[in-house]
């Protein structure tokens, strides 16, 4: 009973939490520059658009869990390797704010507790 309601409950879920991972990675891919990819050294737009791709085909027909967990892993390393650094080479590195002062904290100017 126990895994009846994990198998119509918690799995259908994680399947569409892992798509709609996979769906958000590969929009970001593809909206990248395809020469950030080159100049932050990293695989190619075309190569993270297959895998990306391959695992939104998967996620969303299949549902193999050995190869929904694979490009679980392609999507994980896409946001926390290759988008940071296709960021920093895009020039939107630097956060939300433009400019200020080296003491301006999250919230505004930080003025020592005065």
């Amino acid at each position: 009973m126990l895994m009846n309601g994990f198998d119509n409950g918690v799995l259908p879920l994680l399947g569409f939490a892992m798509l709609g991972l996979a769906v958000v990675a590969f929009v970001f891919a593809l909206m990248a520059r395809e020469d950030a990819y080159r100049a932050a050294d990293k695989q190619t737009k075309t190569f993270w658009l297959v895998i990306l791709g391959i695992t939104v085909l998967v996620d969303f027909f299949l549902g193999m869990l050995f190869l929904e967990i694979a490009g679980l892993v392609a999507s994980i390393v896409f946001f926390v390797d290759v988008r940071p650094a296709l960021k920093q080479v895009s020039g939107g590195g630097g956060g939300r704010r433009s400019g200020g002062s080296s003491s301006d904290g999250p919230y505004g100017p930080y003025n020592g507790g005065r």
